[in-house]
């Protein structure tokens, strides 16, 4: 399998093909959002990634291939931060909309997603996962430079405020004035670097700890997102791991707590009042938003979700470990 003309001659162009070399490519999996390419030229092994303009799901979905630069840009801020937090940028090329980083040997790296979904939740990696996050947070919040360089406020609402929240909301009319609230305060918050996708199938287990992924909706805004992102996914994935579900749970506080050991720029109570009321919302958002989670296929195993979500929105409550409590009385 080759990739087209324009991927290779971007590949030509950066010296990730030398001449004399033959190239080996390979589609990768996964994501919806984006055109992604393994390349082994030279002993050498790149991953490429060129956004789409139409994301691979179900409803229309469209979403300008500019997000590309954005999520250069989290990559080269948060690497020159932390550099075992995100791979290492090799190339990129604006015209083409595409640019390349290190492939990452999947000998050394295992995803995050996979262990959880075989029923493997090791709680001391949630925990780092969450101090990553923190420290990533507590890094860039309140720098100007970066609230001008990530002025993705469109690139984040359609992605992920009306695709995920305002899309729930219109196909559960009885919480549509609670999620649009949600919408209104996550849009308003101001603090940090975001990364806006803070899910298993973008960190991988790396030999210094997390590794991050597909950035490509980073925002300048706020990080109650992130946690909150995260969190969901902890327990999303008890619904297809019940045997898992106490080092889920436990790797839930682990990530909460290592998380919110970092929040300094504003009162932690305050944080985690948002994201403890944002999450319901995105409960209800992986299963009836525009991006539904592929392991709940059916309506059997939504309708727990569902419940969960839509008892949360109608009556908040403003700690996490109230939101882990509604969920293993109501999901159980």
């Amino acid at each position: 399998m080759t990739p087209d003309a324009d991927l290779d001659a971007f590949a030509r162009d950066a010296g990730l093909i030398r001449a004399g070399e033959t190239p080996q490519w390979a589609a990768l999996t996964g994501g919806v959002s984006s055109d992604i390419w393994r390349l082994d030229s030279g002993g050498r092994s790149y991953c490429l990634k060129r956004a789409l303009a139409r994301l691979k799901v179900k409803d229309d979905w469209t979403a300008p291939v500019e997000r590309n630069l954005y999520e250069w840009r989290w990559f080269e801020t948060v690497g020159g931060l932390f550099p075992s937090y995100a791979p290492r940028l090799v190339a990129r090329d604006e015209a083409r909309g595409v640019f390349a980083m290190d492939f990452l040997d999947p000998a050394r790296h295992s995803l995050w997603k996979a262990e959880l979904l075989a029923g493997r939740a090791d709680v001391a990696f949630a925990s780092e996962v969450g101090r990553a996050l923190g420290r990533i947070h507590a890094a860039t919040a309140g720098d100007a430079v970066l609230a001008a360089n990530f002025q993705t406020d469109a690139f984040f609402f359609d992605l992920r405020l009306d695709a995920y929240l305002l899309a729930a909301g219109r196909r559960r009319p009885e919480v549509a004035e609670r999620l649009a609230f949600l919408v209104e305060r996550t849009a308003a918050t101001r603090l940090a670097l975001v990364h806006g996708d803070v899910s298993p199938k973008n960190i991988m287990i790396g030999p210094a700890g997390p590794v991050f992924l597909d950035a490509e909706t980073a925002w300048w805004g706020d990080p109650a997102f992130d946690l909150a992102f995260c969190l969901n996914h902890l327990l999303l994935k008890q619904r297809v791991a019940p045997g898992a579900t106490a080092d889920l749970d436990a790797s839930f506080d682990a990530l909460a707590s290592a998380y919110l050991a970092h929040v300094d720029w504003e009162p932690r109570a305050a944080l985690e009042a948002r994201a403890a009321t944002l999450l319901p919302g995105l409960l209800l958002a992986r299963v009836d938003g525009k991006s539904p989670v592929e392991y709940l296929p059916g309506e059997a195993e939504r309708a727990p979700v569902r419940a969960v979500a839509l008892g949360l929105l109608q009556k908040p409550v403003e700690t996490l470990d109230g939101v882990r409590a509604a969920w293993a009385r109501i999901a159980a």
